[in-house]
């Protein structure tokens, strides 16, 4: 039996607004094992990023805390860590790209600086082995010039670039979990190709494990051995792409499926999955997805579905595969 490197029990990370509090994720139980690519796909506001930001303990404070559940790296328990703990782990064991490069690196420092800076902390290694290592990574991640960018800052680059920057930065630890949350947003077809590229590389020749947080099912098929749909801060199914694809259980993923338009079927209008994702709350009652669902039924409005094993490898969180009589959660 492979131990995951990473396995989220139960997480539950609110957050306290002027409407009271928020359960942006609301119970997620998620693994990946050693070398594996999961995909976690899902709406906006459906918990996918804050779900990578409490692998980190980097959910904004004090508004927003972890409230329950349990976060094993390579079984260690991360949640009771204290900070200076955590810092030992952000960007060796675990690394993570954002989704905004831009305010993710520092302006007034070098790119140089800020990929010095992470390998020093985490290898201890001199200023001068630092600054070969660091333009060693930006010349794997593809940025051309690198002895020279390495002195540039955030504003001189492009996007494409800042993004690389913040791969290089990433995986210049060799980390064993790399969370990518929507690497390739606001970047043009070709270089977002090239970001994913960059991504299998390190998962395929490195076997680094890969958390891949996207909207884009396209990119999930290509990328991914497993994927979690997630919808209103729960896990809503979880398979292999192939069953996820091949065979959708849950509605939810049904629509997302229909909404993606195919080269092989000539339609007027894209399908859109009525409705709007739900206003969370601690004291929701049903399915999350029932007001929006096409197969509704009146147990939905009533009692929440767990999330049940359907086959080896596919679960699914529906009253359409599961038995009244199951528990629910």
């Amino acid at each position: 039996m492979i131990q995951p490197i990473l396995s989220i029990e139960n997480l539950h990370t609110h957050f306290l607004t002027g409407r009271g509090e928020v359960p942006a994720v609301d119970g997620v139980d998620l693994y990946i094992n050693p070398g594996e690519v999961l995909g976690v796909v899902g709406e906006s506001g459906c918990g996918k990023s804050v779900t990578s930001l409490s692998i980190l303990k980097l959910v904004p404070s004090p508004s927003g805390r972890i409230v329950d559940g349990r976060i094993l790296l390579k079984g260690r328990d991360i949640v009771p860590l204290k900070e200076k703990d955590m810092r030992k782990i952000r960007g060796d064991s675990v690394s993570m790209i954002f989704q905004e490069p831009m305010t993710s690196l520092n302006p007034l420092f070098t790119v140089g600086q800020q990929i010095m800076e992470t390998i020093r902390l985490h290898r201890g290694l001199s200023r001068k082995e630092a600054r070969e290592h660091a333009v060693g990574m930006l010349r794997k991640v593809g940025i051309p010039r690198p002895e020279a960018i390495i002195d540039e800052y955030p504003h001189q680059l492009s996007g494409g670039m800042r993004q690389r920057v913040m791969i290089a930065m990433s995986i210049s630890c060799s980390p064993e979990l790399l969370i990518a949350d929507e690497p390739t947003t606001a970047l043009d077809v070709t270089i977002q190709a090239q970001i994913l590229e960059l991504i299998r590389q390190l998962n395929e020749e490195q076997g680094t494990a890969v958390m891949l947080i996207t909207h884009d099912l396209g990119v999930v098929a290509e990328m991914c051995h497993r994927v979690a749909v997630m919808y209103a801060g729960k896990v809503v199914e979880e398979g292999s792409v192939r069953d996820i694809f091949k065979n959708p259980l849950h509605p939810y993923t049904r629509g997302l499926i229909a909404s993606v338009p195919r080269m092989d079927e000539a339609k007027e209008r894209l399908y859109s999955i009525p409705g709007n994702v739900p206003v969370l709350s601690t004291d929701m009652q049903g399915c999350r997805f029932a007001p929006r669902c096409p197969e509704v039924m009146e147990l939905c409005m009533q009692s929440l579905p767990a999330l049940t094993r359907q086959e080896e490898q596919h679960s699914c969180r529906c009253w359409l595969h599961d038995s009244p009589q199951e528990d629910a959660v």
